[in-house]
């Protein structure tokens, strides 16, 4: 008899459900992005994101459930994010959580939203991932996203130690940071790729900042020499796609020569990205060279 859980996702801009059957495979995935509401602002404006979490997040559900051809009867439990993220956020899906929980009689499972990523890696989308009786540990993780930039150690599943993390802008934010003064529009992280695509990386020697611990990251010091450069050079004729291929270098650097160092020294089997600066393509091609 499979197995079937409801999992519920409001963190931060993105109103998600979906139907997993025995821990792994994807039966439906629904998400309303919040994209262009918040690209106005350049980011994610919270009170906004969460006003919208509020009228998304019923269609969102029915549509998990009929996309899975599966009723409130089949499901064995809910799963909700219940942080870190947005405050706002996270009061819309678990509360949304709860009440479905206590009218269907079912149990509800807190589901933290750094460790939902590292698990990423086990679901069953369609693409490579890792199957449920492999033996990949001890393993590193890099969670590289717009709120968090951390390395962790995992021993086993269920058993975690944080190597590091940033000390100031994550990844995301940073990448979200240097589009804005590139004019280059929000999300940050896909359009400084499209735009390094046609850019030298070599253009500019920006900053890989070192940290007193070996396995934390810095990122401001990157933002604030591109700021520096588009103030010197003046926005009329602005190098864009050289700054942005310069600075997405710089970032994947010091996320790749962190990671590979922290690999080594624990003498880990295997590496994971997760988060969404994991879908940056020069970041995963360098990774695994």
């Amino acid at each position: 008899m499979s197995e079937l859980i409801l999992g519920i996702e409001t963190s931060c801009d993105e109103t998600a459900a979906a139907v997993i059957q025995d821990g792994c495979r994807i039966l439906s995935n629904v998400v309303a992005s919040q994209i262009e509401l918040h690209a106005r602002y350049g980011g994610v404006y919270p009170e906004l994101a969460s006003r919208e979490h509020v009228l998304k997040i019923i269609p969102v559900i029915d549509e998990a459930l009929r996309a899975a051809n599966v009723t409130w009867r089949a499901l064995n439990a809910l799963a909700v994010t219940h942080g870190p993220g947005l405050a706002g956020s996270l009061l819309v899906g678990v509360n949304a959580a709860k009440a479905i929980a206590l009218g269907q009689n079912l149990p509800l499972l807190g589901a933290n939203h750094l460790e939902g990523h590292i698990y990423a890696n086990w679901l069953d989308a369609g693409l490579p991932y890792i199957a449920q009786t492999e033996n990949v540990f001890p393993l590193v993780a890099l969670i590289a996203s717009g709120g968090h930039s951390l390395l962790v150690l995992m021993r086993a599943h269920g058993v975690y130690e944080e190597l590091g993390h940033t000390i100031d802008d994550a990844a995301g934010e940073a990448f979200d940071k240097i589009a804005r003064l590139l004019g280059l529009g929000y999300p940050g992280g896909p359009a400084i790729q499209r735009a390094a695509e046609h850019g030298d990386a070599n253009a500019f020697p920006l900053p890989r900042a070192q940290t007193k611990r070996p396995y934390d990251f810095s990122f401001s010091g990157l933002k604030t020499a591109v700021l520096n450069l588009t103030k010197r050079l003046g926005t009329d004729n602005l190098p864009v796609n050289d700054l942005a291929a310069s600075a997405q270098a710089a970032l994947v650097d010091a996320l790749v020569e962190k990671t590979q160092r922290a690999a080594e020294d624990y003498r880990a089997q295997t590496i994971l990205l997760a988060g969404g600066v994991a879908a940056n393509q020069l970041l995963r091609a360098t990774m695994r060279a």
